[in-house]
Order: structure tokens, then sequence, then C-alpha cells
């Protein structure tokens, strides 16, 4: 059997291969709302013969939303509307869900990327005032955002876990709490966007104390039966910013809580970021934070296009499994695909088998 479609456990969610759909967004949602959008695009995905499908980045308060168009889990209506796709997606595929929870912080408020991107102006109904560490914008040119006091700062951690608490009642199988890309828990990561001279900046220890907090405070509210883990980005690709250094500091303290798999992208904090980009770019951050022995499954991504790269990459023990987002929205298919290129086998989430829901959540039984 090839190492790519061998089984692995994050924690309590054991998948039969280590393939994994990542969190893509779609903008396509209303008002937080999921769509029938959603409905036929994570039902596509979920007949890919992945071993897990991570939903994209939902935010878990109106104004942690990267535009206005985001997926969002913060109350009963958007709860309520992605119920309704779940239980559709549930009916007919078996494969196993998970949900990425994020804040955009200073990110936030901007337009659609077809529609050009950017924040929003102040005047546009569909924006609103963002929030960070510090009151640094991204582009300079934008808006400062609203610097967060230690009582804001613990009403997001508070909203991280009441949508955990939401997407177990969703019967989500894993959360992933987005620490990346540049969005809010990244930007207290690294030393460009914190310039915090209170508790939650400064030294690494300090830095790390509002992801550490929300970890915490999903991994409390949720049942030890659902996974939880952190996506981050292991470099800034700025010179003076988060770097492979610090996330391999990070990753041991997560490890030591408890961290059920951490995910390792890079990127997105900073516009002065110089990525070099080529095949299977991100692993040797994968690979290093791997090689500090931490417990916790390791997730490579990043221009992983090929089935015998993504072999390669788990046989030579840079990563303890792969994710895929562009290369499978060009072929969804690309497990099975997979599967062929290296002499094994998928089994597929089978469109003829019948699965009624189990209740109004969605949650399946096959009969």
């Amino acid at each position: 059997m090839s190492q790519l479609f061998s089984p692995i456990s994050f924690g309590p969610l054991t998948l039969s291969n280590r393939i994994v759909v990542a969190p893509m967004c779609q903008y396509s949602a209303e008002d937080g709302r999921a769509s029938d959008w959603h409905a036929m695009h994570l039902g596509n995905l979920a007949q890919s013969g992945a071993g897990l499908l991570i939903l994209e980045a939902t935010a878990v308060e109106a104004r942690g939303r990267i535009s206005w168009a985001d997926l969002g889990l913060w109350d009963d209506g958007t709860e309520a509307a992605l119920a309704q796709v779940l239980a559709s997606v549930r009916r007919w595929s078996p494969m196993p869900l998970g949900v990425q929870l994020g804040h955009a912080g200073r990110k936030a408020s901007v337009n659609r990327p077809w529609d050009g991107g950017g924040q929003l102006p102040a005047d546009d109904a569909r924006g609103w005032p963002t929030v960070a560490p510090s009151p640094l914008p991204f582009h300079a040119a934008d808006p400062a955002p609203q610097e967060l006091d230690e009582a804001g700062i613990a009403e997001v951690v508070a909203a991280f876990a009441a949508s955990a608490v939401r997407a177990e009642r969703l019967g989500f199988e894993l959360i992933e709490i987005h620490a990346a890309h540049g969005y809010l828990l990244h930007q207290f990561l690294s030393p460009l966007s914190n310039r915090r001279t209170d508790g939650y900046g400064g030294s690494l220890p300090n830095r790390l104390r509002m992801l550490v907090e929300v970890f915490d405070a999903v991994r409390a509210a949720v049942s030890d039966k659902v996974a939880v883990g952190v996506r981050i980005s292991a470099s800034d690709w700025v010179e003076g910013g988060w770097d492979i250094v610090q996330s391999e500091a990070l990753a041991q303290v997560l490890d030591a809580r408890g961290c059920n798999f951490l995910h390792v992208s890079s990127g997105g904090l900073h516009e002065r970021q110089k990525i070099s980009v080529g095949p299977g770019y991100q692993v040797p951050f994968a690979a290093a934070i791997k090689a500090k022995k931490v417990r916790m499954p390791v997730i490579a991504v990043g221009m992983i296009t090929e089935p015998e790269q993504a072999e390669s990459i788990l046989r030579h023990n840079q990563a303890d499994a792969i994710a895929l987002a562009r290369g499978i929205l060009y072929d969804p298919r690309w497990p099975w695909h997979a599967a062929a290129a290296l002499g094994d086998s998928v089994v597929p989430a089978p469109q003829y088998l019948r699965c009624e829901p189990r209740d109004a959540r969605g949650v399946f039984s096959p009969r």
C-alpha cells in the first residue's frame, strides 16, 4: 500500500487516506449564510475520494469576515443555513467534514477578488471598521484598524468558542483554527503587525498568547470526539517577521497542549513579502516542524500536484498528510487518479449508497 492511501488519525478522527481538501474561500455567502453554491461546490468535493474535506474560512463574528460575501457561523441564522447545506452533502457522501474557523482582523471588509479586492471605502454600505492587535493597516493606503483592548480580545476568544459549539452541533468532526495568511491570529503572532506593549505583544510567549487562548477555549468548548488543530503561516517571507524558528516554537507549545494536527502554509501577512514559489515550495516548512518530533500529524500544502510528489513527501517523512486546494478544483477526482497512478485503490463516497439524514443536522445513517 502507498503511504498516501494509508490511514491516519488526527486525534479522535481516523481518515481512510492522507489526502485533505484544504479550505478555499468561495465568496458566495449571503450575510454569512451558506448558499446553493456551497451545496454544489461541497457536494462535488465530497465525491472526490479524499480522506477529509475542510470547509472554507468561516468567520466567528460578522466583522471577522474577509469580505461581505464570506461564510460565517456566529448566530442561529448562519448555523441553520449551513445545516441545510451539510444535510444535502451528507445524504450522498460519508466523507468526514471539518470547518476552518477564523477572523480576518485588519484584512477584513474587502471586496470579492473578482470585483477587484481591496478594502471597501468607509462610505460603502457593505463594509465595516476592522480590528487588529495594533493600529497598522495591511496596505499603507488603507484606514488604520482599531487596536483591540483586552476586553475586545476576550470577546474574540469567546466568539471562537461559541462558533466551535455550533460546529460540533452541526456534526463537524474536525475544527481547524485559522492562524495563517495574515488574518487576525497571525497578526498577533508576527512582530510586523503586533507592536503591543502589554501581555499580548513584545516577547514570543506574549505574541503566542492570543492563539493559545483561542486554542484552549475551542478545545474546552467541544467534546473529545472532535479533532482540533491549527493552520499557520510558517513564514512571513519578510525579513524581521514571523519565521520558521518561531513556528517551530509555536508547534511545540500547541503539541504540548494537545493539538491534534498542524496545517503548515506561509505568507499573507505583509505586502512586502517575496515568496519563492515552485512545486512543493512550502514542504520544507512542514518538514522542519515535523523534525522537532512533535506528536501531532503535520499537513503539507502548496503546489503539490502530482501523486508521485505527494507520495515522496510522505515516504521521506517530510509530512504526515497532503492538502490540496487549486489542484483538486482543477481535477475534482484527483484522489482516484492518484490511486491509479500509485497502483492503489480508494473507496469513493458512493453515489449509489443511499444515506438518509438521522436528524435535522444531517448526521447520516447509511442503509
